[in-house]
């Protein structure tokens, strides 16, 4: 199954930056048909994956996608799932 994913360790206190990742993976997703997009705000203290969360709950992107996974094995990934 096609996956994309996106590493946000390097980008972790760029604020703008990490918007425009999101953006661009989502939309790459939506473009390729692409079912599953693995985001990785890492593990820390929490606050960058409360930041992708948010992200994905605004209501433009939330249209985007069907739902999102938390791993259960590693808390510093999120799993967002497609219906294309």
């Amino acid at each position: 199954m096609a996956k994309l994913k996106l590493d946000l360790h390097d980008i972790f206190n760029k604020g703008k930056d990490i918007d425009r990742a999101l953006n661009e993976i989502m939309a790459e997703a939506v473009d390729k048909r692409i079912p599953i997009v693995e985001i990785i705000p890492g593990k820390g203290s929490g606050q960058l994956k409360k930041k992708v969360i948010r992200f994905l709950q605004q209501p433009h992107i939330k249209k985007m996608y069907h739902r999102i996974d938390k791993d259960r094995d590693n808390f510093g990934r999120l799993f967002v799932h497609f219906r294309h």
